[in-house]
């Protein structure tokens, strides 16, 4: 897929990430099970999907794993375009970039850089070696301590005419439409704070036309309601998907740290996949928190 048709396609509709398969104990990345998930996801029209990314937990797999997800993921998305996760330092990402390209991704989201913070300057060369080391797509995921401003943003569009999107998870609206403004179709922008949803009508509003779902994962049909109804201006039908759905689920997800990717993966065993459990330092919902989940798929599942 050519540059400009990935940077359409992400603006183009619904996006998720799937959760990643593991088996029983976690200690191993469970293909099958995977592909039988994300082959039931690519029917319901998301306009990507992300492999390996924050909900797949990047984080929690070795370099090694990451490629093999996504060729799991292509194998089975049919014409639905796969962005690869991808992370880390530098000396980690750009060889990562290169397998995931190699492994078919069409684009990459760049995660923030492990554990250090650092000034424009180091962000700006970080992602420019990432986006030196290929010729697909990529997408910065600005957030926690990997925060680029209007102007680190420009000399990267500048220098590398593959740096096609900008994903938002800070929630900092005046700095997403400042954004937004700069750049107009030069890139594509992305929501993607936890439970999207939640600040979707105001992403907007700041010239965000999309978000990845999480909830997509295990109810999809719901997720792409809410959707259509927030482009079409129907108010009523978001406030009552937001009371009846979303606000309870946040709920039961910041009932511990960690919820919004567990949360996630309970839902997918709900719907009645095997994704296996979360890896450490993860944990998994309790058994009373899985029934107060199960019992508001139910009122929702269709």
């Amino acid at each position: 897929m050519d540059l400009y048709a990935l940077r359409s396609a992400l603006g183009a509709g619904l996006l998720s990430f799937p959760v990643t398969a593991f088996d029983a104990d976690g200690s191993a990345f469970n293909r099958g099970a995977y592909e039988q998930h994300v082959g039931w996801l690519s029917g319901f029209g998301a306009a990507a999907l992300f492999a390996a990314g924050g909900t797949g937990e990047f984080f929690s797999l070795a370099p090694d794993e990451v490629p093999e997800v996504v060729r799991a993921a292509k194998s089975v998305a049919g014409a639905t375009p796969i962005v690869a996760g991808c992370g880390y330092g530098a000396a980690i990402a750009r060889p990562m970039a290169r397998a995931v390209e190699k492994a078919g991704a069409d684009g990459i989201l760049l995660l923030p850089p492990y554990l250090v913070e650092a000034g424009q300057e180091g962000l700006f060369r970080h992602a420019r070696a990432v986006c030196d080391a290929v010729g697909i797509g990529v997408i910065i995921y600005n957030r926690d301590n990997a925060r680029f401003t209007s102007e680190t943003l420009r000399r990267l569009a500048d220098a590398c005419p593959n740096f096609i999107g900008f994903k938002d998870g800070t929630g900092d609206l005046a700095t997403v439409r400042e954004v937004t403004a700069s750049f107009g179709d030069r890139l594509s922008y992305l929501g993607g704070v936890p439970t999207a949803e939640l600040i979707a009508g105001a992403y907007l509003g700041a010239g965000v036309s999309t978000y990845s779902s999480a909830v997509f994962n295990f109810v999809p049909r719901l997720a792409q309601r809410f959707y259509t109804a927030l482009r079409q201006g129907d108010e009523a039908t978001t406030t009552r998907i937001l009371a009846e759905f979303f606000y309870p689920f946040v709920a039961l997800r910041n009932r511990q740290k960690g919820y919004a990717v567990a949360a996630i993966k309970a839902g997918v065993r709900l719907a009645g996949f095997t994704p296996g459990p979360v890896r450490p330092p993860l944990t998994d919902l309790t058994p009373e928190e899985l029934d107060m989940l199960r019992g508001l798929v139910e009122q929702h599942r269709d």
